[in-house]
């Protein structure tokens, strides 16, 4: 009777054991379903907007910051001194940025051609024209985007 009871729990055993493998596999299918939506909002949430706002006093009067600003939000840019190459277009470095850090991006400007316009404030107001909340000592600009700062380079 013993050999009989074993076998009955196996036969019981085993039907349970297929309903908890269907639960598991329709957990997993809800959790890549989940994943899925989440990936979809994350792309759906990934559009950018330039937002135009009223210009103050100071960028009324240094137009540069402007296009700095417009540049970071709809080009293509790098912070650093350590990310300046010569594949940049177009250096903006702060007014009280580091000999070294002058001299290594004047020295890669000369060598790649590539013009060099010194931001009037500091580091810090340069990496809040930015946007970002710490200092920006070289600002290397990739693509303009819809900024206009090459036509303030050609003024200079």
């Amino acid at each position: 009777m013993n050999g009989m009871a074993d076998d009955d729990t196996e036969v019981q055993e085993a039907p349970e054991d297929e309903s908890v493998e269907s639960a598991v596999q329709e957990d997993a299918s809800e959790a890549e379903t989940a994943d899925g939506e989440a990936k979809s909002k994350k792309i759906r949430s990934k559009k950018t907007r330039v937002v135009r706002r009223r210009k103050s006093k100071k960028e009324k009067e240094r137009p540069l910051t402007g296009a700095v600003r417009l540049a970071v939000e709809s080009g293509k840019v790098d912070f650093g001194s350590r990310s300046a190459d010569e594949r940049a277009k177009l250096f903006v470095i702060a007014g009280n940025a580091q000999a070294p850090v002058k001299a290594k991006v004047a020295a890669l400007s000369k060598a790649s051609n590539i013009p060099v316009i010194e931001f009037e404030g500091t580091s810090v107001e340069l990496g809040s024209v930015c946007g970002k909340p710490f200092p920006v000592s070289v600002l290397s600009i990739y693509e303009e985007g819809s900024s206009s700062i090459f036509e303030l380079v050609k003024k200079k």
